[in-house]
């Protein structure tokens, strides 16, 4: 039995397969699995043994719709497919799997609850829905493959020469706190001046080294916080995923946005705290497996706009974007102080 399993984008969706295909791999050893991503992700899943990753070229040889002909081809030129499990149920993926579909293959396809999803965002439901997790788990079970995920870390990155250097500083007696401040929509980013602040309540209290996560375009944002902060660390531009994972998996804690450094901290099997805005834990992307009152937030009974955006897109339609700037430095602090223990 091969399934093609297809997700490739965006990082944090991707990452947030780990825990599904490795629970895969322990049940059903005997399947063979062809995860269809980017090559960018590769760390993720090297931990993984028995998957064979597939990297499409969507620039060049596979780019459009003849070239989605040629990667049906070049999967299944490798061997037959028995089954296409569809992760991401996009555009490129809907035309692949419809390809082999008409080639005789059969198909599975997330269902995203999109229905449901923006009930939440106008305010009729404030219910906890699914995790996207729990949804890639659902397609499985659709093909036969019924799977529960275990106990993490899902993702266990390799020490490369340079994550070893860095993880020497990871000294006995010093907090090694992440901090990822930024996040790819406005909506779901706190004020800069908010975290600087929150920084200097911790490290007033405790001896603690920060390690500045980001998008490697936004390693220049963070020297403003590395000026506000002593002993801090900026990993964002100055290693490669496989090491920032590994400096992850070290920490003794994680302070993110929603964001992909907030699924991977997780991932790694680091206690995560999320601050939320605009997004809400709520809609099913909350960090895996983390307890609910690790996600920070100003309750939706206060504002209940809130979530206002599934993704982060958009304006405030308030105009004044309450719910970070109602979420102190002092509150998330307290929070700090409480689940640190």
């Amino acid at each position: 039995m091969r399934l093609l399993v297809i997700r490739t984008s965006a990082m944090g969706d991707v990452a947030l397969t780990t825990p599904v295909l490795k629970a895969m791999r322990e049940a059903y050893p005997e399947v063979e699995m062809i995860l269809l991503t980017r090559e960018a992700f590769n760390p993720f899943f090297r931990s993984i043994k028995g998957i064979s990753l597939l990297y499409p070229d969507f620039k060049g040889r596979h780019k459009s719709l003849p070239g989605l002909f040629k990667l049906f081809r070049d999967i299944s030129s490798e061997g037959k497919i028995d089954y296409v499990i569809d992760l991401h149920d996009v555009l490129r993926s809907k035309i692949l799997r419809t390809i082999f579909r008409l080639s005789g293959v059969k198909v599975a396809v997330i269902d995203k609850g999109k229905g449901d999803k923006r009930a939440v965002i106008k305010g009729r439901i404030k219910t906890k829905l699914k995790h996207s997790v729990e949804r890639y788990c659902d397609v499985f079970a659709e093909a036969g493959f019924p799977v529960t995920p275990g106990r993490g870390p899902w993702i266990i990155p390799s020490l490369e020469d340079d994550a070893e250097s860095a993880l020497m500083t990871l000294a006995p007696g010093v907090l090694n706190i992440g901090v990822a401040p930024y996040a790819k929509h406005k909506l779901k980013v706190w004020p800069e001046e908010n975290m600087a602040r929150l920084l200097e309540m911790i490290s007033a209290k405790h001896k603690t080294r920060f390690w500045f996560f980001a998008g490697s375009e936004e390693k220049g944002r963070l020297m403003y916080l590395q000026s506000r902060v002593k002993d801090s660390v900026i990993v964002a531009g100055n290693f490669s995923l496989d090491e920032e994972l590994a400096i992850m998996s070290k920490l003794d804690i994680m302070i993110a946005m929603d964001s992909s450094n907030m699924h991977m901290a997780a991932l790694v099997g680091t206690k995560t705290i999320s601050i939320w805005g605009g997004t809400d834990p709520i809609t099913g992307f909350g960090a895996w497996d983390q307890p609910e009152e690790h996600f920070i937030g100003i309750p939706h009974d206060e504002l209940d706009c809130r979530p206002c955006t599934i993704f982060g897109k958009g304006e405030c339609r308030r105009g004044d974007h309450a719910c970070m700037v109602w979420l102190t430095p002092e509150m998330v602090f307290e929070k700090f102080e409480n689940l640190r223990i």
